[in-house]
């Protein structure tokens, strides 16, 4: 932990603070290969950090070393516990208030203050969209949030469902009965239910129609009542389906609608559902948004610099 000592001024006006470890495994842990981590979090928050025996000091501006300094500690106290340790996952709750969502297989948590927000409106609202890049955790938390509402008995099943829309390829037919058809397309639903459930269950889940992953199409004529329902890729679905999705809401339901608007796919000229879904119903009683930035990827953080990058690209296109 901090070493209890006050910050003092470094170098440029800069404040100084110490984290300490309490044996080499850890401080290696914290410091990752060859200190890669550490030249990660440097990137990450904009300061410096320098190792000192079993400690790192760390110098930032006095305004956010606090701050700064809270959310390096709780990465340290994962280092110290064994935990593998990910620049990215940093902080691992930045809401004490916002529990973690139960699952059998371990605990999720929100990773950055948009996602425990995300979280909040996942309890707050029926109707939640989650918009924004590729990797801030936007799909993985509803799924999430749908088993840990089903282990408490709150709702009866879970309803994943995607748009079975090629990412930019011509896959043409695909062998097999539907179910070998749409399957590629829900592989990323299945991946996350698998990470949360053991595989038995899941399987048995899927048997017995408590758990059912379908392809946006055969949603219509539906109404979902006492579901979490999850409609993922949403900036795929058109306007229509969209329309058509919404309204299956039934009693007793949840439904979280996620997508990037920057990753459409989308016969050119047809207007994305989420798009517009996002223009009529901000600010309708009962609809919570939440959007996320680059800053909220918590893949490996080559991801957001990545997404940083392209968006920059276009922007001056």
């Amino acid at each position: 932990m901090a070493d209890g000592s006050a910050p003092v001024i470094g170098l440029a006006g800069k404040m100084e603070t110490r984290i300490s470890f309490p044996d080499n495994r850890a401080m290696v842990g914290f410091c990752g290969p060859c200190d890669r981590n550490l030249t990660e979090l440097e990137r990450q928050f904009g300061v410096t950090i320098l190792r000192h025996g079993n400690s790192i000091r760390i110098q930032a501006d006095r305004d956010h070393l606090a701050e700064i300094t809270e959310q390096l500690e709780d990465l340290a106290r994962r280092a110290r516990e064994g935990e593998a340790i990910d620049p990215g996952m940093s902080p691992a709750n930045p809401d004490p208030a916002i529990p973690a969502l139960v699952t059998r297989r371990r605990p999720v948590e929100p990773r950055t203050r948009v996602q425990a927000n995300y979280v909040r409106a996942l309890h707050a609202h029926e109707v939640n969209f989650g918009i924004g890049p590729a990797g801030t955790g936007k799909t993985y938390l509803a799924v999430a949030a749908g088993v840990s509402l089903f282990l408490q008995n709150q709702v009866e099943r879970l309803v994943l469902s995607r748009p079975a829309v090629e990412a930019g390829e011509r896959l043409g037919f695909l062998p097999g009965d539907m179910k070998d058809k749409v399957d590629p397309y829900m592989q990323p639903l299945y991946d996350a239910l698998n990470d949360m459930l053991p595989a038995k269950q899941v399987q048995k889940m899927l048997e017995e129609k408590s758990i059912e992953i379908a392809p946006l199409a055969f949603m219509r004529g539906r109404t979902l009542s006492n579901a979490f329902v999850v409609l993922d890729e949403a900036q795929n679905a058109t306007a229509m389906q969209m329309k058509m999705f919404l309204t299956r809401l039934g009693r007793g339901s949840r439904m979280v609608v996620t997508g990037d608007p920057g990753q459409v796919d989308l016969p050119k000229g047809v207007v994305s559902g989420l798009v517009d879904a996002e223009r009529i119903l901000d600010g309708v009683e009962g609809v919570g948004f939440t959007r996320f930035t680059c800053g909220d990827v918590v893949r490996h953080p080559l991801v957001a610099r990545i997404l940083a990058a392209y968006d920059g690209a276009e922007a001056a296109v």
